[in-house]
């Protein structure tokens, strides 16, 4: 693999903020007011970007359609993000675990606690890909705001061996990321209120740009309608009742008939409102989305 090999002090991420030279000699609404201008140009840059995160929500949602899985692979806060992201795809849209995963360098233990070092292994990037078995059927996220880290360089350099799609997401301009992702999305957010401190804007950006990625897939492969989240799993108190309410909206019933309906589904929203909309019990209704590729618009001609 042969990438440039910029040096870390010449990367926008890790430059000088002339806008918060001061920031140390700021009463406390003046801090927080200066952190909350520079958070404002995540969501611009997040923007710019937005052709090259449509190319790679499409590539993951073909991925998906195919028995396929999203891997993030990142260190540190970036890291931290994809395993967060990954986490949350199960309640909110009722995939099974294995469908959206999140690693980071060092392992689980890194979540909690920076393990010096972790992110500055080629190897370990190769190592991790090959103990997952990636396919050409998986899609690969490689996140580091520098464009740089070794670990999650060797993982995008393993995946594509391994003839897996690969996508970088940071915050630099042409960076040894690029040089080797099919597709690479890159919010320049510029140097940071802190020096070096990625965690806080160019974080804010990894994290809007992983919100889009998932969702964006999800509802592409048919886990949203309207804009309910209608593979949501009822785990708990709060979610069972949500469930309901968005049986009720969704379907246009009253509270007491969607919880009944849902009692008979095993609460699995999308279900219930094929149920009632089309009438008819869970039987069919299984048949329907099976048959509609989990649309419900499909099936009720909308």
């Amino acid at each position: 693999m042969k990438v440039k090999n910029l040096e870390l002090g010449s990367l926008a991420t890790e430059s000088n903020n002339e806008r918060t030279k001061h920031i140390d000699r700021c009463n406390t609404f003046e801090m927080l007011e200066m952190m909350n201008n520079e958070d404002k140009m995540a969501a611009v840059a997040v923007e710019k970007e937005l052709a090259h995160i449509a190319i790679a929500v499409d590539k993951i949602a073909e991925g998906f359609e195919k028995g396929g899985r999203l891997i993030y692979c990142g260190a540190g806060t970036s890291g931290r993000l994809g395993v967060l992201d990954a986490s949350e795809c199960p309640p909110t849209f009722g995939t099974p675990k294995e469908m959206v995963q999140g690693f980071i360098a060092g392992g689980d233990y890194a979540l909690r606690n920076a393990i010096e070092g972790a992110e500055d292994s080629f190897q370990a990037g190769i190592d991790l890909i090959k103990s997952i078995n990636i396919t050409d059927k998986d899609v690969v996220v490689g996140i580091t705001a520098s464009g740089r880290t070794k670990f999650v360089l060797g993982a995008i350099d393993q995946a594509k061996k391994q003839g897996a799609y690969t996508v970088g997401v940071c915050n630099n301009l042409d960076t040894e990321l690029h040089a080797v992702c099919h597709t690479t999305i890159a919010p320049h957010v510029g140097p940071e209120v802190i020096q070096g401190s990625t965690r806080l804007k160019a974080g804010t950006a990894q994290k809007l740009v992983l919100n889009m990625l998932t969702t964006g897939a999800m509802i592409k492969i048919g886990k949203v309608y309207k804009n309910y989240m209608v593979d949501m799993k009822a785990t708990n108190e709060k979610l069972l009742d949500r469930a309901v309410r968005l049986v009720t909206l969704a379907a246009e019933v009253d509270y007491e008939q969607a919880k009944a309906v849902l009692e008979k589904c095993d609460f699995h929203v999308k279900t219930a409102i094929v149920m009632i909309k089309e009438n008819c019990d869970f039987e069919t209704a299984q048949r329907l989305l099976e048959n509609a590729k989990g649309y419900i618009a499909k099936i009720v001609n909308e």
